[in-house]
């Protein structure tokens, strides 16, 4: 996403078009007309990166067009970003610049903000970050009041901490997250308020427990913890389940357990035909979960065979996909067994083909129970 595909007066018209792409094949498969979740039109992304271009005493941050992957464009404003990365940029690239510790061999930054206007800085180098630098790296920090952790291969520098905290609000509710540096997070905050509100308006109070895959942060997790008597939740990441750990703490939620198994894993480990050490500390067996609804968020790929067959096992699958020909060639499998209730499109990404998509189904003959 480059400077020059910021056409605000365009968003309604390049929104339609997307879902024009891909309606027409969920509607084949029974879907109901889709509820539709904007964006703002700008400062609406949290996270950005650039890579750091250097000419002689110049520095600037800059990206590359796929159609011309060797000429830099150097980035003087991007308005898609949050008002507080746009109003970093050239400051921080000017301290940058000006420094000789700070700038020398440093070939890319990334930025993490919150709603807030809280923000951490990653400095990736191509050389060993010593005291010199962890110095005039804490002199920016408190120049511009922002974290900053420094990295290169094989060297994480962290001065003062390596996350932010979110708050989110839900269907009238605050949510807490702490959201560590490099960790995979929903990159536009009000269409992921939007995502989770989604998600809950699906779920009605249930005194039966759900299944989470993929659940990274808890981003899913806490909101809907509300709505079950227990959650069971999987990742395979550790950094996202050590925050989703604390995350738990942080909302006062004690009615979800986390265990780090991959998809696969956990058919296994549901079916009984493999045993995981790692599901020794879980205070309730995984066997006497009473599960019958399923939350699965899985990467661009979808969800791989095994997964996709003990999904289609649940009563209610609430799939949520940042690919909708994936989400459409599992569905091809679950439409067999289960209705599509209901059909959201989040635009996650403006200006871009990129369309988030939210499927609720029930299992034929099953009491639908929703709003």
């Amino acid at each position: 996403m480059l400077p020059n595909d910021y056409q605000p007066e365009h968003y309604e018209s390049l929104l339609e078009r997307k879902v024009a792409r891909y309606l027409p094949s969920f509607e084949a498969l029974g879907a109901p007309p889709p509820s539709l979740y904007r964006s703002p039109t700008v400062a609406f992304r949290m996270r950005a990166e650039f890579r750091v271009w250097h000419e002689g005493d110049d520095l600037n941050f800059v990206m590359f067009d796929r159609a011309k992957p060797k000429e830099p464009v150097i980035i003087e404003t991007f308005p898609f970003a949050s008002l507080s990365i746009q109003k970093l940029l050239p400051v921080l690239r000017d301290a940058l610049k000006n420094d000789a510790e700070l700038r020398h061999k440093l070939f890319q930054i990334e930025f993490l903000s919150t709603l807030s206007g809280d923000i951490l800085v990653t400095l990736i180098y191509h050389r060993k970050l010593g005291d010199e630098w962890a110095e005039a790296a804490k002199a920016l920090s408190s120049k511009l009041a922002l974290q900053v952790v420094g990295r290169s291969r094989g060297q994480k520098v962290v001065l003062d901490r390596d996350w932010l905290t979110e708050t989110l609000t839900v269907q009238g509710k605050t949510f807490h997250y702490k959201q560590p540096e490099q960790a995979f997070i929903q990159p536009n905050a009000r269409v992921n308020e939007s995502m989770l509100t989604w998600a809950c308006n699906q779920a009605p109070p249930s005194t039966r427990d759900l299944l989470e895959l993929y659940c990274g942060i808890g981003n899913f997790t806490i909101p809907l913890s509300e709505k079950f008597r227990f959650v069971l939740a999987t990742e395979v990441s550790k950094v996202a389940t050590r925050a989703a750990s604390e995350n738990l703490s942080l909302n006062n939620v004690n009615n979800v357990e986390f265990a780090r198994l991959a998809a696969e894993e956990v058919t296994q480990a549901l079916s009984g035909t493999r045993e995981f050490r790692r599901l020794k500390a879980l205070s309730t067996p995984i066997a006497d979960y009473d599960l019958e609804t399923v939350l699965v968020d899985p990467p661009r790929a979808g969800l791989d065979s095994a997964t996709l067959s003990l999904v289609s096992e649940f009563d209610q699958i609430l799939y949520i996909s940042c690919n909708p020909l994936t989400l459409l060639d599992n569905l091809g499998q679950l439409a067999e067994s289960h209705d599509i209730i209901s059909l959201a499109f989040f635009d996650q990404f403006p200006y871009t083909d990129h369309l988030e998509c939210g499927i609720n189904l029930r299992r034929r003959g099953h009491n639908e129970g929703t709003e």
